[in-house]
């Protein structure tokens, strides 16, 4: 479920943190950069337990709509279908989540009140008079579920219940909104853990984000004498913190990871300075790069390898 563009950012912050806390080591950083992996897989499944206990207000909705004196004839209709259904039962049977719900405390951190309110507003949408209106398979209960998710993200409620307990929610949004809406589209599991599929693969958190954290610590020395010379009229101890973190690691990148093209690894670097950055990091970072790659590969130092590779 992490791109290496994930990878990336939690990188640099941790890199950030080094910089700037003494107690920090490098064998402490790997911890906690195993931990920011777990946190977003964790907030994946936060995500998933709140659409499942939004949907599951439906039945409450169900139980006052039958004490009605005068119920009108969409009271006689309506059903709870939203939560009552194959696909929502395939989230609360998964181990995963239930395990999480338990050790998380995830029931604890939400005001019930709060998803009450996000619920009585969805119902108002005419996706979900639709739904419920209409006789639903499988299918249409995903879409319901799938409509329900992107009134969500535009939810200020939702989204700042995310952020409270998250710290990485924003970092991470573009990753969870990927991941929820593969899980939905998954459902009804036909693996009870099917949930644990979606912790993040080996290749990307560890052997490219984890390596990458060693190799940018444990070569900052040698990278740094790269760097230097380059920088000409700029002065590396007055360089902005973050830009000299983003330089270290796209050149450790194209040193060490034969199997990612030098440009690619530069156009991520500018995406990430882009959006963390300073206004100018961006093109004096392209600028710089664009320099180290030209010497590095005119004295050998840049050797790719894989198929169809461009340096």
């Amino acid at each position: 479920m992490l791109s290496r563009r994930n990878v990336r950012i939690k990188v640099m912050q941790l890199l950030y943190s080094l910089s700037s806390d003494e107690k920090l080591t490098p064998s402490l950083l790997s911890q906690l950069y195993k931990k920011g992996v777990d946190k977003s897989f964790e907030l994946l499944l936060f995500t998933l337990y709140l659409i499942m206990r939004i949907s599951r207000i439906s039945l409450e909705e169900d139980e006052k709509r039958k004490k009605k004196l005068l119920p009108k004839e969409e009271d006689h209709t309506f059903t709870p279908k939203l939560y009552e259904n194959e696909l929502i039962g395939s989230l609360e049977s998964s181990p995963t989540l239930s395990k999480a719900i338990e050790k998380k405390g995830f029931s604890t951190r939400v005001d019930t009140d709060v998803l009450r309110e996000i619920y009585r507003k969805f119902s108002k949408t005419e996706e979900y008079r639709s739904y419920l209106s209409s006789t639903s398979d499988n299918k249409g209960h995903m879409r319901a579920l799938l409509d329900l998710f992107r009134y969500l993200r535009n939810s200020d409620v939702f989204t700042a219940l995310l952020e409270d307990n998250y710290i990485n929610f924003e970092d991470d949004k573009s990753l969870i909104v990927g991941s929820v809406k593969r899980v939905l589209k998954e459902l009804p599991a036909k693996e009870e853990d099917f949930l644990s599929a979606h912790y993040p693969d080996d290749e990307t958190w560890k052997d490219f984000g984890l390596n990458l954290l060693e190799l940018t610590t444990e070569k900052d020395q040698e990278i740094t004498d790269l760097i230097n010379p380059v920088l000409e009229n700029w002065d590396a101890e007055r360089l902005a913190t973050l830009d000299m973190i983003l330089l270290k690691m796209a050149l450790c990148e194209m040193l060490y990871f034969p199997s990612i093209p030098a440009k690619v690894t530069i156009n991520e670097y500018l995406e990430v300075a882009k959006n963390y950055s300073t206004a100018k990091s961006k093109d004096f970072i392209n600028g710089i790069l664009d320099k180290l790659l030209s010497k590095l590969k005119a004295n050998g130092k840049i050797v790719k390898k894989g198929r169809g590779l461009l340096d």
